[in-house]
């Protein structure tokens, strides 16, 4: 019987071994970066996910140092902060008429009421003295050094109860001895705000107003607007010049009370700057705006209409036509004795 022929193994040729050799060489450099490409990812990862919690990796703006940190804005708590307009004008400036002797400029705003129980306070931070400086640029003095604490602007008679007290500014002009013929009728007395300017030029007038028994007011020398504006040394030249101006005019023994700002531009320097001149803020309770003349009927009718026990009324005697505020006071000064008013001056 025939026995089979042994197999011999099969070698391969050294063409397919070099093949496979290829291929194994080529699947362990896929492996390794593979494997290599997850290590470098993961790293990636780990250092961008540390660096956004510490903040390293964070987009730096253009121009700025890394070290920066960014700038937070935190929201604002409670309401917002209301910003109150001010109110303003008892009159346009004194002193640059037009031709039909009214006072240039707007004149279209009105000082709020000063409620006698309420005077108001002065504006800036109460209690905070000014500094004044040795001087101003021209030579003048600068007047004494503000004190501290705050003031408060009059608005109310010095005795109270049924009484107003009747008071003129811009004067003396040429309304002012057709108000004072008229104040003496009724014996009234009155207070006069008067522009220094003004009482320069006319001190017989200045000195007719203290023979007849009135009281005299500072309402500055040029009667500038917005006063509380004005740079301290150039409030102290306003107020203690005209102060000075109006003593001269008057005479030996001339007393000024009162500084009444024009447009009633109080503020916390300007209150200082009066008080160390030993003058108080004089404001008013009444206005009738009768400097815009808009009409006697109105005149009348807002003096009655605000006027409370122990107020003070704002007229003028200067400043521009005031034929209107004569008229007005021919009404009202008969209407105050019938409605039991009695006379007094500013609280001092």
């Amino acid at each position: 019987m025939r026995q089979p022929a042994a197999r011999q193994p099969v070698t391969p040729n050294r063409s397919d071994r070099s093949d496979r050799s290829d291929f194994t060489d080529r699947s362990d450099r896929l492996r390794r970066q593979l494997v290599m490409g997850s290590i470098v990812v993961a790293a990636a990862l780990g250092l961008a996910a540390c660096g956004t919690a510490s903040g390293a990796l964070q987009p730096t703006p253009s121009g700025s140092s890394p070290a920066q940190s960014p700038i937070t804005i935190q929201p604002a708590t409670g309401p917002a902060p209301t910003i109150s307009a001010t109110a303003g004008s008892d009159g346009a400036p004194v002193g640059t008429g037009g031709s039909d002797g009214t006072s240039s400029g707007s004149g279209t705003s009105a000082v709020p009421p000063v409620s006698p129980k309420s005077p108001t306070t002065p504006a800036g931070t109460p209690g905070t003295p000014s500094t004044a400086p040795a001087g101003t640029a021209d030579g003048t003095p600068a007047g004494p050094p503000a004190p501290a604490g705050p003031t408060t602007v009059i608005g109310s008679t010095a005795s109270g109860g049924r009484t107003v007290a009747l008071t003129f500014d811009d004067g003396p002009g040429p309304a002012t001895p057709q108000i004072l013929d008229l104040l003496a009728q009724y014996n009234v007395k009155a207070t006069f705000c008067e522009v220094g300017q003004n009482a320069a030029a006319n001190p017989a007038m200045v000195k007719r107003v203290l023979a007849a028994g009135h009281r005299l007011c500072d309402h500055s020398v040029h009667h500038p607007q917005p006063f509380a504006k004005l740079p301290h040394d150039k409030a102290v030249s306003e107020i203690s010049s005209a102060r000075d101006m109006i003593v001269q005019a008057g005479g030996p023994g001339t007393r000024v009370t009162w500084f009444r700002a024009p447009g009633g531009g109080f503020n916390a320097d300007n209150e200082h700057i009066t008080a160390g001149l030993g003058m108080k803020s004089l404001g008013w309770s009444v206005d009738p705006r009768d400097w815009s003349r808009p009409g006697v009927p109105a005149i009348v009718s807002a003096v009655q209409s605000q006027l409370k026990p122990g107020g003070v009324i704002l007229m003028h005697d200067g400043g521009g036509d005031r034929s209107q505020t004569v008229a007005a006071l021919k009404q009202l000064l008969p209407w105050l004795v019938a409605q039991g008013y009695t006379f007094d001056f500013p609280a001092a």
